[in-house]
């Protein structure tokens, strides 16, 4: 306890878990380049609501525009700062955030998509820390207002998963484990990487499809073209992150070898991986999100997409290993952002890769 806490991007992830925290009584400063967000924030505190199980609720916080973070420098400094910036925004946030870090400080990427090499390049490696928020389904529907399209997952799902860059536990990454376990269900991990990957994995087959279709998650897996080009993609990108070298973790509560199979065109792989995801979304509330790329396409932001489908390209392209659905959907991700294509399921449809 008494450790000094920023939020750099009270955005869905980052107002979620920054909202626990502030509500046990961590010290808790948000950060954020929205205006609007901030003044709610500073005016009503962080609203907290779940479709199912849990009461709304809200919290006061502390709130900063970006251009108030310099009276910072004549307060104690951070601690811990969590980086929960989209990832285009992670070097400039990072900068940022760096002068007021306390000499034993550090950096937190608690983001999708695999940015601890950005920080590194900032602050060092020796002052990164990684945390995956594995199908978590938040987002900010609103200012001040941020709202998880499911319960609580406890036992059924660990949702936070911390690491150190070199695979050792140590106190400071149980620190952070303690700190997002006021979130939701969480551990220390000694296999970060192969965590991100299997994260990547798992935005790679949900979040430029529904940018790129207009659809929620429901809506995709229920439509069998759609659902096993999203195969083709996880099995695309597991591929990739084997040959790498990455220890890969269950994507979608699946076996990511099962995955891959499917997408290959595996017929008992395929018959396993549809009745998943099928029971998946057939679940009460199931599929009722919209995956945060989604969100980024409807609300008219930049997306993740060079972050997410596009990395798998590049990682496969210097390996070797061709990624023809990832390299399409990137495309047409990109098509729809300019304004170019309108969203459509029409788009990967008639593709035929799956």
């Amino acid at each position: 306890m008494g450790h000094r806490i920023a939020i750099v991007g009270a955005g869905a992830v980052g107002a979620y878990a920054g909202a626990h925290m502030a509500r046990d009584g961590e010290d808790v400063t948000f950060i954020d380049p929205w205006p609007a967000n901030v003044e709610t924030m500073k005016a009503h505190g962080l609203k907290v609501s779940h479709i199912r199980d849990v009461p709304e609720w809200s919290t006061p916080v502390r709130a900063l525009h970006l251009t108030e973070l310099q009276q910072v420098a004549k307060e104690k400094p951070f601690d811990i700062a969590f980086v929960c910036m989209k990832s285009y925004d992670t070097e400039w946030a990072t900068v940022m955030i760096a002068q007021y870090l306390a000499p034993a400080g550090f950096v937190v990427s608690l983001q999708n998509c695999m940015n601890e090499a950005a920080i590194a390049g900032v602050v060092g490696w020796g002052k990164v820390v990684g945390c995956i928020a594995s199908s978590i389904t938040v987002d900010l529907c609103e200012p001040g207002h941020v709202r998880r399209a499911a319960g609580k997952s406890g036992d059924a799902h660990t949702v936070f998963r911390t690491g150190e860059v070199h695979g050792r536990i140590t106190e400071r990454v149980r620190e952070i484990e303690r700190l997002v376990a006021l979130t939701d269900s969480a551990l220390v991990t000694s296999n970060l990487w192969g965590e991100r990957w299997s994260k990547l994995v798992t935005n790679a087959m949900a979040n430029g499809m529904s940018a790129c279709t207009g659809l929620i998650s429901k809506d995709i897996l229920r439509n069998d073209t759609l659902r096993r080009f999203g195969a083709r993609l996880g099995s695309e990108a597991i591929r990739v992150g084997q040959a790498l070298g990455y220890e890969l973790e269950d994507i979608h509560h699946i076996d990511p070898d099962v995955i891959a199979r499917a997408g290959e065109g595996d017929a008992a792989a395929t018959r396993e991986y549809d009745a998943h995801r099928l029971e998946e979304v057939n679940k009460a509330g199931g599929g009722e999100h919209r995956p945060s790329m989604g969100q980024d396409m409807v609300k008219g932001r930049r997306t993740e997409i060079d972050f997410i489908n596009g990395f798998i390209l590049r990682q496969g392209e210097q390996i070797g290993l061709p990624t023809p659905a990832n390299a399409a959907l990137t495309d047409i991700v990109k098509r729809v952002e300019r304004g170019d294509l309108k969203a459509d399921p029409k788009h990967l449809i008639d593709l035929r890769l799956n």
